[in-house]
């Protein structure tokens, strides 16, 4: 274990995974970040910290509160710290000739098997990024994030498919969990997650997705 000494107690349930990247460069600088209580920008901390080579790192025990989602909600739930494990990925996000950085199958791989001894030992509801819960300030893990193959392992879930909206942009949103105080960021926020090619390729058929994955959402209840 590398101890942060950044967090306090949680107040609810686990019932969420946050998934995060760090876009420090390396492990090892993502480590001093994750552990200094003398940085202007805050103190920040998660759970664990997944290097690029599939090394998982913990850094605060899950029955403490890591502060890691900062001011975000859920399907109307807030205080995503005390609700979720968080989880940082080694990985830039935007390189210097603004593309995504990719990530390596070993860190994939590991992030899945973590995420499913997670999953096995608490009622996991949600696992989300840190962008679905604070749209208007977050875009990561980002649009380049293979959730199509963690749903495919067992963990979040996913779905290929197109329906037809029966509700607005917003009230599908809000449905499926987003704070929709901003609409246009939170559509964007879905997109890196759920519908990456609208932002990848300029997909177009962004309401089609929204409406599948809420009815997925839907039969899953």
């Amino acid at each position: 274990m590398y101890p942060s000494p950044n967090f306090n107690e949680r107040k609810y349930p686990i019932s969420m995974i946050v998934l995060h990247y760090t876009v420090i460069p390396t492990c090892e600088e993502s480590l001093i970040r994750l552990s200094e209580t003398t940085n202007v920008a805050g103190k920040v901390s998660a759970h664990y910290l997944v290097d690029r080579n599939g090394d998982i790192l913990r850094l605060v025990d899950e029955t403490n509160r890591a502060w890691h989602a900062g001011i975000g909600s859920w399907a109307g739930l807030d205080d995503i710290n005390s609700r979720s494990i968080g989880i940082e990925i080694v990985n830039v996000g935007l390189t210097e000739d603004g593309k995504r950085e990719p990530f390596p199958m070993a860190q994939i791989d590991a992030v899945v098997k973590l995420c499913k001894d997670i999953q096995s030992r608490y009622p996991i509801k949600y696992v989300l990024g840190h962008s679905d819960v604070a749209p208007v300030r977050k875009q990561d893990p980002g649009e380049a994030f293979p959730w199509r193959m963690l749903a495919a392992a067992g963990v979040g879930i996913w779905t290929d498919d197109f329906a037809e909206p029966k509700k607005t942009v917003a009230e599908m949103l809000s449905a499926i969990g987003y704070d929709t105080s901003d609409v246009d960021k939170a559509t964007i926020a879905f997109q890196r997650h759920w519908y990456p090619e609208a932002i990848t390729n300029g997909a177009t058929n962004t309401t089609g997705r929204m409406a599948a994955v809420l009815n997925l959402m839907e039969e899953s209840k």
